[in-house]
């Protein structure tokens, strides 16, 4: 039988097809290459400009006049064409997506590479380049090579102060960071029904650290129910024996904190290997980790205490920020010492709102702890919410107490 790939496709893996786009997505970052591209193709406008986003996420606000320059001239563009546009502070593109916006079995387009976090709702949700996402501004549509379909299989359940994080770093480890080139990773099991969306968009999110075509889960009454607090009604699928190319196990229960260390997504430690380390400064957010839950998470964790190093916090959306205001859950992190940052990716990319100094360590709940990527010199450790609270309390490297995170 079909994979989850295969069934929103239309085709076998190996096919080649075309489709239609039901959800187009860019942000400031590509954008500003995709615009270009557009207007060199001679294009006359958007084909769908209903089903056409543009999010400024990536440097918002600017951070130097040509930024905002070139800023200047999208916004211009997406009034111009009449698309969704998502202006400075609304939030990062895969979460304002998350937000009501993709619904199971569509077929989501990103100028971005994390834009198969969307697969969490069951879509095939999937990153182009910045001349890819011209071409379907102008056509509505694009091609691909159906994947093949890697199996992660989940048992048991998450324990302790282990989260969807580990989970994620532990199939990256797994796998390896080419494990999976150009397939998709389809998260099933007995212990997927116990993850929640925000975790489920964790692990998705981080399916292109494997060199992923896009990770997906299947729309069950979580992913439905979820929606459902949208307004948008949504009807469940169920896998009906799929043929992978390639099947993994993962015992939830049996993973302890991780961290990645040594500039590869990859190379996983137990953070108890780690304990001890010093570290300058603390990022809690992005798209992997800046979701209500995350920083409902982290305040438990710092509520009447102080972080020994900067914490630099970044709601995910502005929906985000709306409720951690209402619920007291920001006040505990400003009285805790975090400092907070507008929605979006703040400093994941290196652009500004946090750039480390040469020889200065990050721990951080980004997905990506590449060479010089939050500064030149710096070096990136990846862990969870819990891992990450728990080394700004410390000031290093610190395994999380089951405790500490009531």
């Amino acid at each position: 039988m079909p994979t989850l790939a295969e069934q929103i496709l239309k085709a076998p893996a190996g096919s080649y097809v075309d489709v239609m786009v039901d959800r187009a997505i860019a942000h400031d970052g590509t954008g500003v290459l995709a615009h270009q591209a557009f207007c060199e193709m001679g294009a006359r406008g958007i084909r769908r400009p209903e089903c056409t986003y543009l999010v400024f996420d990536h440097i918002a606000p600017a951070n130097t006049g040509t930024t905002a320059g070139l800023q200047r001239e999208l916004r211009h563009f997406a009034r111009e064409q009449g698309l969704t546009f998502c202006d400075i502070g609304s939030g990062i593109c895969h979460q304002v997506m998350a937000e009501g916006i993709v619904r199971p079995g569509e077929v989501v387009v990103g100028a971005d590479s994390h834009t198969c976090t969307l697969g969490a709702f069951g879509a095939f949700a999937t990153g182009v380049g910045a001349t890819d996402m011209a071409a379907i501004w102008a056509s509505g549509s694009t091609w691909f090579r159906v994947p093949e379909t890697i199996a992660v299989h989940l048992t048991g359940k998450l324990r302790g102060a282990v989260e969807a994080k580990d989970a994620a770093l532990a199939y990256v480890r797994a796998l390896g960071m080419d494990g999976a080139n150009y397939r998709a990773l389809e998260f099933v099991g007995d212990g997927i029904a116990a993850i929640p969306m925000a975790g489920r968009l964790t692990l998705c999110n981080m399916a292109v650290e494997t060199g992923a075509k896009t990770g997906l889960c299947y729309a069950d009454r979580e992913a439905v129910e979820y929606l459902a607090t949208f307004g948008v009604e949504a009807e469940m699928q169920v896998p009906d024996s799929p043929r992978y190319v390639k099947e993994v196990s993962l015992d939830l229960s049996a993973l302890t904190p991780l961290v990645a260390t040594g500039h590869r997504v990859d190379h996983v430690q137990e953070v108890a290997e780690l304990a001890g380390r010093p570290i300058d400064q603390v990022f809690v957010g992005t798209c992997t980790n800046g979701r209500y839950e995350d920083l409902l998470r982290l305040s438990r964790m710092v509520r009447g205490r102080q972080v020994k190093v900067r914490t630099i916090v970044v709601p995910a959306s502005r929906r985000v920020l709306e409720r951690i205001t209402v619920e007291g859950i920001l006040s505990d992190l400003v009285r805790a010492g975090c400092v907070l940052g507008p929605p979006g990716c703040g400093p994941c990319l290196g652009a500004h709102m946090g750039v480390l100094g040469e020889g200065e360590t990050c721990l951080s709940t980004a997905n990506r702890n590449f060479t010089n990527r939050m500064g030149v010199g710096g070096e990136i450790l990846l862990a969870s919410v819990a891992t990450a609270a728990a080394g700004a309390l410390r000031g290093e490297v610190t395994v999380p107490e089951v405790a500490d995170v009531r």
